[in-house]
């Protein structure tokens, strides 16, 4: 088992895009359906696993392109540090105060590592100014506990 971790940051408009964030149905459309609906099937097929949004199920982050992951580690701590850091880094522009509580935070990593201890994804969420959005994810991976169909996106991974 291990880690990886993934970073988006952007305009609150576009994550709110929610129909870019969804995978296609496993199924197509029935025989017989509107083109319309055939059309979009197919280009969330194509489509999703190739957008940079975040997924609206964390694990889903495994399907998006290798260039995407910001780091990968084989402990949980490794992994939770990484996000307590990148919070660290945006806590100056998180939105509320009630964000930037350095306790706050800090009881944040904690829960991630223990969280991700358990073989769960973490993902959490801050509003920032302008408005803008950050989300921060770190999938455990292989297997992944809520998906164990999806694969690595970095290969192998040193032990």
């Amino acid at each position: 088992m291990h880690h990886h971790g993934y970073l988006w940051a952007g305009p609150k408009q576009r994550f709110d895009q929610e129909a870019l964030r969804r995978p296609a149905h496993p199924d197509p459309p029935p025989v017989g359906s509107r083109p319309e609906l055939v059309q979009r099937h197919q280009e969330v097929v194509a489509g999703f696993p190739g957008c940079v949004l975040p997924p609206l199920e964390a694990a889903y982050w495994l399907v998006k392109p290798r260039s995407l992951v910001r780091g990968t580690w084989v402990t949980a701590e490794a992994a939770a540090a990484w996000l307590g850091d990148r919070m660290d880094e945006y806590e100056r522009r998180f939105l509320s105060v009630h964000d930037r509580d350095a306790p706050r935070l800090a009881a944040r990593v904690e829960s991630a590592a223990v969280r991700l201890g358990t073989g769960a994804d973490v993902s959490y969420g801050f509003y920032l100014e302008r408005p803008a959005y950050l989300h921060l994810a770190v999938v455990t991976c292989s297997p992944n506990r809520s998906r164990t169909g999806l694969g690595c996106p970095v290969g192998q991974v040193m032990r």
